[in-house]
């Protein structure tokens, strides 16, 4: 297939950019030069900013345009309308995201979020579903018939966001005994998907012709073979081949909430379970597994981040995005313990 990848150089579009390449397809990358310029030399380049000139694009045909990095209406509009009969078909990364409630699980057709201010183009963690769901829209006004891929929490190598990497990165890097804090319960279920799983499927679903609405992630939680938190630990303990796991410090919610910890991005992989969050870690993969997916062992998929992770410079080791810091951790150790005394 000849494909227009938006993007391609950070995390999902390198994913992406790698398994066309591998399976032989013709890849052209449509980006601002401003991000790993030297990766991939060999492809065709369409140098531009997406939010701003177009003009790039104003020629050319391809089979499948793949847009891993549209989060304003009005860019996925601007650049549906452009490439509107010279693309075969438009894939659009969108996100579980996007859906309006997380109460209880979703499938695609769930209702999907609302921005409380349109015009918004302000992207934080209140907006970013709602202006997900409002690409998706942008889209559906250009082509009837797109295929919309909805991830869930999206790990592996190269991921910048820190949210899954901090776990097998933090207990490798633990002494024996020593005390590493994890969210309880440990058989609460976890659902992600490997960013090459979903450049997988993306691809797959492209080369059959596929449209509509697909969640691209991991087994649900209430779906039996769930990954949970235990089996987390577990592989990080294995992938690190450490020759005893730490000391686990469990926390319930209502003690990590009491001690002021901020979900998801300061412990990541945890949001309280109840009312709002109860049903994210459950979205339905049905529609998807039955289209092709594929979900990688566990075990690779930690490995793998902590080798890519290993591998980083050590000024970039950092957590600065997400986790705790050694002195935080301590602190919240210490506050835990008062707290049960």
């Amino acid at each position: 297939m000849r494909l227009l990848i938006l993007g391609g150089t950070q995390f999902v579009g390198r994913h992406l950019v790698e398994a066309a390449v591998a399976q032989g397809h013709e890849v052209t990358l449509f980006h601002r030069g401003q991000t790993a310029p030297t990766l991939f030399p060999g492809l065709a380049r369409r140098l531009g900013d997406r939010r701003a000139d177009l003009s790039a694009l104003a020629e050319g045909e391809w089979d499948a345009v793949l847009d891993c990095c549209g989060y304003l209406p009005r860019e996925v509009a601007a650049t549906a309308k452009l490439l509107k009969g010279r693309v075969g078909q438009y894939l659009y990364i969108s996100s579980v995201s996007a859906y309006a409630s997380f109460a209880a699980p979703n499938a695609e057709h769930s209702p999907l979020g609302q921005l409380s201010d349109p015009d918004t183009e302000v992207i934080d963690g209140a907006s970013y579903g709602p202006l997900k769901a409002a690409c998706e829209a942008a889209l559906l006004a250009h082509f009837a018939s797109p295929l919309i891929l909805r991830p869930s929490l999206v790990v592996g190598p190269f991921d910048p966001t820190q949210r899954f990497t901090y776990w097998p990165a933090r207990i490798a890097s633990a002494q024996a005994g020593e005390p590493v804090l994890v969210p309880a319960p440990a058989q609460e279920p976890l659902q992600f998907i490997d960013a090459r799983d979903l450049a997988e499927f993306a691809l797959l679903a492209l080369s059959r012709g596929l449209a509509g609405r697909f969640n691209v992630a991991g087994t649900p939680g209430h779906v039996s073979g769930h990954v949970t938190r235990q089996d987390l630990l577990d592989a990080c303990v294995a992938a690190a081949d450490l020759a005893a796991a730490p000391a686990w410090v469990w926390a319930d919610s209502a003690a990590l909430m009491a001690q002021g910890v901020k979900p998801w991005n300061e412990l990541p992989l945890w949001l309280p379970p109840e009312h709002e969050y109860a049903g994210f870690m459950h979205c339905s993969n049905t529609a998807a597994l039955q289209a092709g997916l594929r979900l990688r062992p566990l075990r690779d998929t930690v490995t793998d981040t902590l080798a890519w992770w290993q591998s980083l410079p050590e000024a970039e080791q950092q957590f600065s995005r997400a986790g705790l810091s050694s002195q935080r951790e301590r602190e919240l150790l210490a506050g835990l313990a008062g707290a049960a005394s």
